[in-house]
Parts: structure tokens; sequence; C-alpha cells
């Protein structure tokens, strides 16, 4: 039987992936308290390593992943843990990326909207992935990262000027944000 991969939604439209991955690797991002899980194995097409950013697109039947610079127009997720299956991700990642073979779960990679204090980051509704985009005003579904707080999950403790944010309950990250 071949090899197949397969995405899942948590926050986000499902990924898989059954083309050629290319692209290098690049350094990993500060690290977010909350974000810097561990590394308990699996397999995927993929290689990265936590704190590393990356481009997820596609279907969930037909996946892309590339790497990405943490914080550019290309980059979307960051990697916030590696694990065997998608059911050991956190509950409230925005997203898994994960391989199966023969019906099996061989490795998932976990993954959060690569969130970038004071930039833009343009997140629609519905299946399409997140983007890095221009602090334009009046863009839709345009979003400037005002402050990443961690160790909580108090929204009451985002800046004055939030008008929305994203909260990660069990790992207690909130993104503060204001549209643009």
């Amino acid at each position: 039987m071949g090899l197949a991969v397969v995405g899942a939604a948590v926050l986000v439209a499902g990924c898989g992936s059954s083309g050629e991955v290319v692209g290098t690797p690049t350094s990993a991002a500060p690290t977010v308290d909350g974000q810097n899980g561990s590394d308990e194995g699996g397999d995927v097409d993929f290689d990265a390593r936590i704190g590393d950013c990356v481009n997820l697109s596609g279907t969930m039947l037909d996946a892309k992943i590339d790497h990405a610079v943490c914080g550019s127009p290309t980059s979307n997720y960051k990697v916030v843990a590696k694990v065997e299956n998608k059911d050991a991700c956190a509950s409230d990642v925005d997203q898994s990326y994960y391989v199966t073979f023969a019906g099996r779960e061989q490795g998932a990679l976990c993954l959060d909207i690569d969130w970038v204090e004071n930039s833009c980051m343009t997140i629609p509704s519905g299946t399409e992935s997140p983007t890095h985009s221009p602090c334009t005003p009046g863009k839709a579904s345009t979003v400037r990262v005002l402050k990443i707080l961690t160790g909580t999950t108090d929204e009451n403790r985002c800046p004055d000027d939030t008008t929305k944010y994203y909260t990660y309950d069990e790992r207690k990250i909130v993104a503060c944000v204001a549209e643009v």
C-alpha cells in the first residue's frame, strides 16, 4: 500500500501532502512560552525542528508544506511540537500536518499561526490559511499583532487598543490584535 499524507484542522483548514517538498530550513523564531513543545518522534515527509516556520497550503488531501523565514510573507505557521499522531498535539494548536501509511499515522507536526508582534496578519474565515500581509488600513480580515501574552488566558491583560484576541487555553497564550 502507498504512502498517504493527510492533515487535519483544529482552527484553520486541514492540510496533507503528496507532493515534493522543496526549500531550505531556516533559523527558528524566538521562543514563545507555550510554543516550545517536545519532539516525541513520529515520521513525516518534511524535516522541521520545533520553532521553525513553514508555509502550509493546499487542501486536506493535497497539502503543500515548505520551509519559510518566520515573520516573512511566505510564513504562516510555526512548528510547536512533533508527535506520533495528530491527537497528541495540544488541543489548542491551530493546525496539524500528519502522514499516514496503510491507514496508520506515522507522525505529525503541531502548528500555530506564526504570530509576530508589531506585524500584520490576514486571518481569513473559512478554509484559507493565514498570511503575513501589509498593514493596509481597511483590508478585510487583517489585524496587527499588538502583544503575545504567555502564562495566561486573561484577555483583559491585552493592550487597550485590542479589538480581538486569540486564546490558547491549554498552553496559556493570548495573541492580542487590532483591526487595521
